[in-house]
């Protein structure tokens, strides 16, 4: 999505599950904005003009209506939905959302995330990646089993209803197979991910 006048510009890389977080937000609360794409693989980040906009040099980085930069996919799912229906009102389902995405960035994201930018962006074999190929690996299942239990018996993440939880836990795990990931043992999140994929405004990773 692009235009001219977007209260938003994106800054971000389309295959990157940080940057769909973002992105999938933007376009469930029907919100405008700009995209400009950043190669990474190519220090597209790294050169003075982004770290300007973002002194760590990391993709998405969101530039808000006051002119201001705004990094961290959470942070920007969590601001974009802040009063809306894709952040709970309920002070513990709104701590229970944070939860999740605390999970997701230490357990899910390192490890399913990572193995996947090895041999999905990086092209690298598994045979050259070695013990810690095998180690992300048991850590990434050991992260996918709890999502199947968390959703064990509910629709959604968080109150029996679609929030930036599950935006947030659905970008890496949708593609998880792109890491050499078998969802076939988690039948509640392989249910959870059709129904994601489902709802109105729903778009692909690498769409815009």
């Amino acid at each position: 999505m692009s235009s001219t006048t977007s209260p938003y510009t994106l800054y971000d890389y389309l295959p990157s599950g940080n940057g769909y977080k973002v992105r999938l937000t933007l376009k469930h609360l029907g919100l405008p904005y700009e995209l400009v794409e950043v190669d990474i693989l190519g220090g597209g980040s790294r050169t003075a003009e982004f770290l300007a906009r973002n002194p760590i040099g990391r993709i998405p980085t969101l530039r808000l209506p006051d002119g201001t930069h705004l990094g961290e996919s959470h942070a920007i799912i969590w601001y974009l939905a802040e009063g809306t229906a894709l952040l709970p009102a309920a002070r513990i389902d709104r701590a229970r959302v944070l939860s999740w995405l605390c999970f997701e960035q230490y357990e899910l994201e390192p490890n399913v995330a990572t193995v996947r930018f090895w041999l999905h962006s990086q092209h690298k074999k598994e045979a050259e990646l070695g013990e810690k190929l095998t180690e992300k690996r048991d850590k990434g299942y050991r992260a996918l089993a709890v999502l199947d239990q968390g959703l064990k018996g509910g629709s959604f993440l968080v109150g029996g209803r679609f929030s930036i939880a599950d935006i947030s836990l659905y970008a890496y795990t949708h593609v998880a197979g792109e890491g050499g990931f078998d969802l076939t043992p988690f039948p509640h999140t392989n249910a959870w991910l059709k129904r994601v994929a489902a709802l109105p405004d729903h778009a692909p990773i690498a769409s815009r």
